[in-house]
């Protein structure tokens, strides 16, 4: 894999400005003894120990030209669950990493303390490493650190004492540690950075309970791992809360397993950082891969999402002569060693968007991404996610339930299903709930809205909340004709909600009788089915929603027909309506003259209804957020 370079300058304690090259891998020979240089010392020290009632030990490195008559920063460097105050001495050659930055000048002159994280009497890495008790040490080596070793080290050494001059990082169980103990004691470290960090790390509201605390005083906070790591989901769990609560920080993803040359790399990029000022604009771009996306298939490691939202393809297809991604815009993939493509995007907006391979000019879905009906037939999916999609996150709240349910349909002759959503508690109880009928786009069917479009997620949270009423929602198949779209596709699917959806449902499901019940939406294809049915029945209905939708701007022979009718019968429509809510996604989404069309006309016949705008396009992104929104205005 290529290394790539980027530069910032850093303003030194003097305030001189230097140039520094920060490399996103460790290069060639990073950790290779290399002769001509200044060298460092590192020695074993013994301190005594109130907390574990014996004396201890610790390996202390003092940098190059130490001098006593100078004071130093310090960082304290964690071992893992298999180690001891020596398996970064043995394993990770810290000291000569240390030196060679040293040597290139990339460093801050600083003490380095690597202790036995094990507090207990019998702190060997001996017998069963796994034994409660000696898990149970490296929970109490937070006390042995905090109130034994760092007072003795800055008795003995000249060592600055206040937290900004303090860092802590370390290795799988000692990462654990390392974020515990740093984030938990934000008034002893400013520099916090945790290596692969073992199941030890605390949740992450646990870890960071105060955001607005952490932001103020972490100078760093790091967090790596491989990608091949079986631990990763510890860092990414971390990642993602600290993403969602907005706590600067780096999220390093890099090639390799749960050892030490992912350590070693870690120590070489974290240690540049440390006693300096530094740029938090440059720390989403500090990461060499990406976190597979959710929608990819079981095992996939591609695409990959970068935490500035960039993404990473990679294909294997060796006969190919050229191979792109069109995700809205299209990318060239450039072929490398046996017959691999692969391109990163641009930055992708939040949310889900289809995507398509073209390999050799032929559109085809992505074998590593889960597919989706869309855009007229199957294709692949990325789920990008987003400060903002806490709304339909999977929490620990009551969740309901999408079922299908297959039904006959008199107007079509035919077998038909829809999906169906129901609330928490469905079951249980013997109430009867008001109903959402739900309509997809153009190009998509009644999965739309059950796959793509989170329903299930965003009423959870809401009801949970208290926001939404529960409720039923219905996303039947709005496809009811392989023709041309035209009033008689419309009447159609007016006869089909009518006549065979609404009743089955009503016969099948404890419903609220009457309009006040019900509600009809849809996006796109699906509002203008939602205008056409909504607007000419509301004694059936109380709410409709119209998403990315519009009867199309100028005179033709199916938009006549509904102002017309509209026309005729505003006095009705605004008096059975409690809420005709249209929503779109500003003015990139593809609706949206139509739609700015169709307002100019309502307010001249004085129809009432309320308009929201969200940013987006024409996108299931916009579309979810429209289903959030609207939801808490129903049946109130």
């Amino acid at each position: 894999m290529k290394r790539i370079f980027f530069s910032f300058a850093i303003f030194l304690a003097s305030g001189i400005a230097v140039s520094q090259p920060v490399v996103k891998q460790a290069p060639a020979g990073f950790d290779s003894l290399q002769t001509g240089i200044p060298h460092g010392r590192i020695d074993t020290v013994s301190y005594s120990s109130a907390t574990v009632g014996s004396v201890r030990r610790a390996l202390v490195y003092t940098p190059p030209g130490f001098s006593k008559n100078k004071k130093y920063p310090v960082l304290y460097l964690l071992h893992g669950i298999g180690g001891d105050e020596k398996e970064w001495f043995r394993h990770g050659s810290p000291q000569v990493i240390l030196d060679n930055l040293y040597a290139e000048k990339k460093l801050q002159p600083m003490i380095v303390v690597l202790p036995n994280g094990r507090a207990m009497k019998d702190d060997r890495a001996t017998g069963n490493i796994m034994a409660p008790d000696k898990v149970q040490a490296f929970a109490t080596f937070e006390k042995d650190l905090l109130n034994d070793l760092i007072p003795f080290i800055e008795r003995k050494y000249p060592a600055r004492k206040d937290r900004e001059n303090r860092a802590i990082a370390g290795l799988s169980m000692g990462g654990g540690q390392s974020l515990n103990f740093g984030l938990g004691n934000l008034d002893k470290f400013a520099w916090v950075g945790g290596f692969s960090s073992a199941p030890n790390t605390k949740l992450p509201e646990q870890l960071v309970p105060n955001p607005d605390e952490a932001k103020k005083k972490l100078k760093l906070l790091w967090i790596s791992c491989g990608d091949n790591d079986n631990l990763i989901s510890f860092s990414k769990r971390t990642h993602d809360y600290l993403a969602k609560e907005k706590v600067p920080h780096i999220f390093y993803v890099e090639p390799g397993v749960h050892d030490f040359k992912v350590w070693k790399n870690d120590l070489y990029l974290f240690s540049q950082f440390l006693f300096k000022p530094v740029d938090q604009s440059l720390f989403s771009k500090f990461t060499v891969l990406g976190i597979p996306a959710s929608t990819n298939v079981r095992a996939a490691g591609y695409p990959q999402i970068l935490p500035d939202h960039r993404v990473i393809f990679r294909i294997n297809a060796p006969e190919a002569q050229k191979v792109q991604v069109d995700l809205g815009r299209k990318y060239d993939l450039v072929k490398g060693n046996a017959g691999v493509w692969e391109a990163t995007t641009d930055s992708i907006g939040e949310g889900f968007h289809y995507y398509s391979l073209l390999i050799d000019g032929v559109a085809v879905a992505d074998p590593a991404s889960e597919t989706f009906y869309g855009m007229g037939r199957m294709a692949s999916g990325i789920e990008i996610p987003f400060d903002g999609g806490g709304y339909y996150a999977e929490r620990e709240v009551p969740h309901g339930e999408i079922r299908m349910k297959r039904y006959y349909s008199e107007v079509l002759n035919t077998w038909r299903r829809f999906f169906i959503y129901t609330p928490p508690g469905y079951d249980q109880s013997a109430a009867k709930y008001p109903v959402l009928y739900l309509l997809h786009g153009g190009g998509e069917d009644e999965r739309g809205w059950a796959m793509q479009g989170k329903t299930d997620l965003i009423l959870d949270n809401l009801i949970a909340d208290s926001k939404a009423k529960p409720m039923l929602i219905v996303m039947m198949d709005g496809n009811v004709s392989s023709g041309r779209f035209n009033e008689q596709s419309l009447r159609t699917f007016e006869a089909e909600l009518k006549t065979s959806v609404i009743p089955f449902v009503e016969s099948n499901y404890r419903t609220e009788a009457g309009s006040a019940g019900r509600a009809l939406a849809g996006l796109s294809l699906g509002g203008i089915q939602t205008l056409y049915a909504g607007i000419k029945n509301t004694g059936m209905f109380s709410y409709l929603g119209v998403f990315s939708s519009g009867w199309f701007a100028g005179q033709n022979e199916i938009t006549d027909p509904q102002y017309k009718f509209i026309a005729e019968n505003i006095s009705s429509i605004n008096s059975n309506l409690k809420s005709l809510w249209i929503a779109m996604g500003g003015k990139e989404d593809i609706a949206y003259n139509n739609c700015k069309t169709m307002m100019s006309k309502f307010d001249d016949l004085k129809i009432k209804y309320t308009y929201s705008e969200y940013p987006g396009g024409h996108t299931w992104p916009v579309w979810r957020n429209n289903l959030y929104n609207f939801a808490q205005v129903l049946f109130k």
